[in-house]
């Protein structure tokens, strides 16, 4: 069962209940659109734990971290936390997930340093062994890919500095390797995305797959979660092609131009995020064809112009993927220097834009 919730607009009155308590979160006070900077901190947008009752293993203590780290103080002004932010703030989701940390750390009084690999794997293993270089005693990695950051983790255990990895997995052992993951359900939001491309086309339909970059969990799921529920629910739904175009808007057009010429009978695309699904936007477009109309749109992650999108009626649903990990990711690391420990998994809910909440979700700062 995912912890998403299907399309719901949600009142006023429950929208603060959406921040986690533990995280300290603050309203914003955002009542207009939905811009990076408001949305970092508004409490309504704020990352909530799915089900933190559910079990997910013994929680992960630093008296436990791969036979045993330091005890930290993170908020004394003096300790060093590094993030690794793996790609470019020009993605949207990239600069909220950044800007996430750096409020938290600044309210918190963290001292906080950073390093932006730019999608290269490479870079990101050098850019970490560089903070560990320069005193970094913990680290938050946002991983450009789950198997290429091996070095790096190993420099880590050796100093005995614990990795706390958000929005991707990474190879290796939970509370030996890395403390925990704190992310989405992304095969939960492809189950959701072949749901609502199945309502959009009636059940019937030839479908485009326009994947993410190759070597993550995050493309492996949302591609397996959406082709098994396909195969499993929709024996109408046909997918004529699935090509990578690497999360990014450029290569999806460039994708989707080529894919449309190959395959012309092409009435559904699933995106397996909103970058990718505004570059189908324009190569549909420039092909002669209506987004919405001739062809239904679905896609992950919930940034703005692709909420936008839904409201207007060009893509039909886009299911979130929330970034905003500060508050979260901070209280993991008190947590896991304190009694309460870390679960080796934390999974977030997240909110699905269609047609009948996507304006109020605009207008209440939800989206990024």
């Amino acid at each position: 069962m995912t912890a998403l919730a299907r399309g719901k607009a949600v009142p006023g009155a429950a929208l603060a209940a959406l921040c986690l308590a533990a995280t300290a979160c603050t309203n914003s006070g955002n009542s207009g659109g939905a811009n990076t900077a408001a949305t970092a901190n508004n409490a309504a947008a704020a990352q909530q734990v799915a089900n933190p009752s559910a079990s997910a293993g013994p929680a992960c203590t630093y008296q436990g971290y791969g036979g045993g780290v330091p005890p930290l103080n993170i908020t004394d002004g003096k300790t060093i936390v590094g993030f690794s932010q793996s790609e470019s703030t020009s993605n949207p989701f990239r600069a909220t997930e950044t800007k996430s940390i750096e409020d938290q750390a600044k309210s918190l009084g963290v001292k906080l340093i950073e390093r932006n690999a730019n999608a290269d794997v490479n870079a990101q293993n050098s850019q970490i062994q560089d903070m560990i270089a320069q005193g970094a005693r913990a680290l938050i990695v946002a991983p450009e890919n789950s198997a290429g950051l091996g070095p790096a983790l190993a420099a880590a255990k050796a100093k005995k500095i614990p990795v706390l990895t958000i929005d991707r997995t990474v190879t290796g052992a939970a509370c030996s390797d890395f403390i925990a993951f704190i992310g989405s359900n992304f095969y939960g939001q492809a189950q959701i995305a072949a749901d609502d491309l199945s309502q959009a086309t009636g059940g019937s339909a030839k479908v485009a797959i326009l994947s993410g970059t190759p070597g993550n969990n995050v493309s492996t799921d949302r591609t397996n979660g959406f082709t098994a529920q396909l195969q499993a629910k929709y024996p109408n739904m046909t997918v004529v092609a699935s090509q990578t175009a690497n999360f990014d808007e450029t290569d999806g057009q460039k994708v989707m131009e080529q894919l449309l010429q190959a395959h012309p009978e092409i009435n559904a695309v699933y995106a397996e995020n909103d970058e990718m699904a505004l570059g189908a936007i324009q190569a549909i477009t420039a092909a002669g064809k209506s987004p919405g109309k001739d062809v239904k749109i679905v896609s992950i992650d919930g940034i703005q112009q692709a909420v936008q999108d839904v409201a207007a009626g060009k893509i039909f649903a886009d299911i979130e993927t929330n970034p905003r990990f500060g508050p979260l990711a901070f209280q993991s690391l008190r947590d896991f220097y304190g009694s309460a420990g870390v679960q080796s998994k934390v999974i977030i809910k997240d909110n699905h834009f269609t047609s009948a909440n996507a304006q109020s979700a605009l207008s209440g700062g939800l989206v990024y």
